[in-house]
């Protein structure tokens, strides 16, 4: 696994016209080499690759890391300035996301003689498209967050607070074995439910209120992501009737989603039918976004987005309205895409599901 990704990664040399990469960003260190520790440098040429870590992570990364040679070092900066002079490197690119103002001008220092060439997101982009095996890892993260919801749901009643839910799905969740909560839940309900990253408070649901749960787990560093929306009790024609409308979009979404179809065109196709059902000013953001190793990566599914669904990628699928002093209902899938199409790696129902 490491030798592979560490070829392609190094193939950005070549359209970068370097002699090396330097790669600072912790998830593509882990996605590179296999380590899970939370410091590092990964430097790489045509004629090899070394992992710098300090003499906290050293044993870890014996463990982990394939394809490179570990190094330890006591200052990063140094180490990582010492091999370039050592290997006569002259232009190096490096992930300038993950680079601060700081950290450049401290490299450059280090390095006078040496050109840093910034890199975009062409390491990213070698995230995008997941193996059979990163594919296994979501789908087994999917499984305990929507496990740990079916659970959840026979305690969900009027008068609960909207964070004591989310504390109790986390727990859920990790007695099942989750690492971690993939991200801060969202729990808005009522009026709440217009704030789409509305996180939970001390407020306290009741009947004939909407309640949109967002959530997810994350299992040998793989996230998933699912969002549920609830009736408490009951549901007035309205409410019924917006649910839906973006369950209507979903679908369509969804059944739209293939290798080769513009990630803009199947935002287009939920945008489109929310609009023509007289909501289109309450669904602001995009479909969808990829999901791996980080919560939120490549692609995006959004009426700017210039990426193309390819096999292997997995990504969500969530459409939502949001109307402010009403409330909002959002319905969200994971698919991975597949051959001719998709498949569903969440698996809670999408059906509106009543409790209380």
């Amino acid at each position: 696994m490491g030798i592979a990704r560490l070829a392609a990664a190094g193939k950005l040399l070549e359209s970068a016209g370097a002699d090396a990469l330097l790669i600072l960003g912790m998830t593509n260190i882990r996605y590179l080499t296999g380590f899970s520790g939370s410091d590092g440098a990964l430097m790489l040429c045509r004629e090899g690759s070394w992992f710098l870590c300090d003499s906290r992570y050293t044993t870890q990364a014996g463990e982990e890391v394939s394809g490179c040679r570990v190094v330890e070092y006591r200052v990063k900066v140094d180490a990582i300035a010492n091999l370039a002079a050592e290997q006569g490197w002259q232009r190096i690119c490096f992930d300038a996301e993950q680079v601060s103002v700081d950290l450049h001008l401290r490299l450059s220092a280090a390095m006078e003689k040496t050109r840093l060439l910034p890199l975009g997101g062409e390491l990213d982009n070698l995230r995008s498209a997941k193996s059979a095996a990163e594919i296994e890892a979501i789908e087994k993260s999917c499984f305990l967050a929507s496990a740990a919801l079916e659970e959840l749901l026979p305690t969900i009643r009027p008068g609960v607070e909207e964070r004591a839910l989310a504390l109790e799905l986390e727990i859920l969740m990790k007695r099942a074995g989750a690492e971690e909560k993939a991200f801060d839940f969202i729990v808005a309900s009522g009026g709440r439910g217009a704030l789409p990253h509305g996180r939970p408070t001390g407020k306290r649901i009741l009947p004939g209120e909407l309640v949109t749960i967002d959530f997810g787990a994350r299992l040998h560093g793989y996230h998933s992501d699912e969002t549920v929306t609830l009736a408490v009790v009951s549901a007035d024609r309205r409410q019924r009737e917006i649910y839906a409308v973006v369950r209507e979009a979903h679908d369509r979404a969804i059944a739209s989603a293939k290798p080769g179809v513009g990630c803009r065109e199947i935002d287009a196709i939920a945008r489109d039918f929310i609009a023509s059902r007289g909501f289109g000013e309450y669904f602001g953001h995009g479909l969808g976004h990829g999901v791996g190793l980080e919560i939120h990566e490549k692609p995006t599914l959004s009426p700017r987005s210039e990426q193309v669904l390819a096999e292997g990628m997995v990504v969500t699928i969530e459409p939502g309205i949001y109307i402010p002093g009403w409330g909002g209902v959002r319905i969200e899938d994971t698919v991975a895409i597949t051959a001719d199409g998709c498949r569903l790696l969440t698996r809670a129902s999408k059906e509106l599901i009543f409790v209380g």
